[in-house]
């Protein structure tokens, strides 16, 4: 996806808010639609009946009839499609959206004339019932755009997202390979020894956060007051967001170019930052804690790195296990869980090899990934490839 920055008049903004509203309404109709399933009964709507029924629920409402037919059948072929991926057990099952939280539509079947360049740094998109609206021409636009989505972050901000495949780094071709190990105190560690860490917010802008979120808890629900303590909240943590997202592009694209091969741990990131509260019967430990940890990860960026380097470097991506990739040392292959000293501090107790902890696990994940690699005899267009880590392999 390229994402541009949309720049609206307040009549525009007011017209994709109702885009937004009609494609949230349809969605979450057909996601009622689905709710009332059950095992043997007769099986819930397909795509045509929806479409069907559609026509008739605009002929009936002359708030949809007054929106786009496009943006409404488009957010019935977007659930068909989300609970197809849901039963291919590739997605999630799909979930209500709430207004101010999932404010998107998609326009499908766009021509070559709907896009426009003005300037250097303005262009224009067509819109239905909308007419032009500027975005910020950052980029190039994709060649030949066949649809886009218009969303709404929660800090009010406006974005036009192109579907095009993005062309993969080519393969420097130095031999090299890489082993990176996520962590919370350090980002990523690289096993040539450097050592990356997310941005996150500086200490002005969190203490500014707390005192948001405090001022937040004290405001009547419903009150403009607590309207916009929560949209300061809402800028503040994108911006947040917003340099986590250029770190794991600047860094994907960095280690893409460098090295041939990257191992990364094979880590179940969503699994990892489930929440730990349990039910009422039976109830979480540590929640707090716990809590305090899934952010944490999700500061880091683990996902949403190997995410961006499978796209950037397809069939170079090797994934090993992550057990005893810590506790190992990487010069002589011991297993020792009191060699790590401290949270940074990693210390052989057969050799007395010493490097920072995070950095050996790295360098373990590289011998792995090595190892892989001469298996399968070289780099492989397609997926990423899981290895296992074998003690004989490393003490090799």
């Amino acid at each position: 996806m390229s994402r541009y920055r949309l720049q609206p008049t307040p009549a525009q903004e007011a017209a994709l808010l109702e885009h937004c509203g009609h494609a949230r309404f349809v969605w979450n109709l057909a996601v009622e639609q689905h709710a009332h399933w059950r095992p043997g009964l007769k099986s819930a709507p397909g795509f045509a009946e929806q479409c069907r029924q559609l026509t008739e629920a605009r002929a009936e409402s002359e708030w949809l009839r007054a929106g786009s037919i496009i943006v409404q059948q488009q957010a019935l072929k977007d659930f068909a499609q989300a609970m197809a991926n849901f039963f291919g057990k590739t997605h999630r099952k799909p979930t209500w959206r709430k207004r101010g939280q999932s404010e998107s539509f998609r326009i499908v079947a766009v021509k070559p004339g709907d896009v426009r360049r003005l300037s250097r740094h303005v262009g224009e998109i067509k819109v239905p019932k909308v007419g032009w609206v500027r975005f910020r021409w950052s980029r190039p636009v994709p060649d030949g755009v066949k649809s886009y989505r218009i969303a709404r972050d929660r800090a009010g901000r406006w974005h036009v997202a192109y579907a095009a495949v993005p062309e993969p780094i080519p393969v420097p071709g130095t031999g090299e390979t890489v082993g990176v190990d996520r962590g919370i105190a350090v980002a990523a560690a690289l096993s040539t020894g450097e050592l990356l860490a997310a941005p996150r917010l500086r200490e002005s802008e969190t203490a500014r956060l707390r005192r948001l979120q405090r001022k937040l808890a004290r405001a009547r629900r419903s009150s403009n007051r607590r309207a916009e303590v929560k949209a300061a909240i809402a800028r503040l943590k994108a911006r947040e967001s917003d340099r986590r997202k250029d770190w794991v592009e600047k860094t994907s694209t960095d280690l893409a170019r460098r090295f041939d091969v990257i191992g990364v741990e094979d880590l179940n990131v969503r699994g990892m930052t489930r929440s730990s509260k349990g039910t009422i019967e039976a109830p979480g430990r540590n929640v707090r804690q716990k809590a305090a940890l899934n952010r944490s990860i999700l500061a880091s960026g683990w996902g949403a790195l190997v995410e961006r380097l499978e796209h950037k470097a397809p069939g170079r991506i090797i994934k090993i296990n992550a057990a005893y990739t810590s506790q190992r040392c990487s010069a002589c292959g011991t297993v020792d869980a009191k060699a790590r000293e401290s949270q940074a501090a990693f210390r052989c107790r057969s050799c007395g090899y010493a490097c920072n902890a995070d950095v050996n696990a790295a360098r373990n994940i590289k011998l792995a990934a090595g190892h892989a690699v001469s298996a399968r005899e070289g780099p492989r267009d397609g997926g990423p490839v899981h290895c296992e880590l074998q003690p004989a392999l490393l003490s090799a």
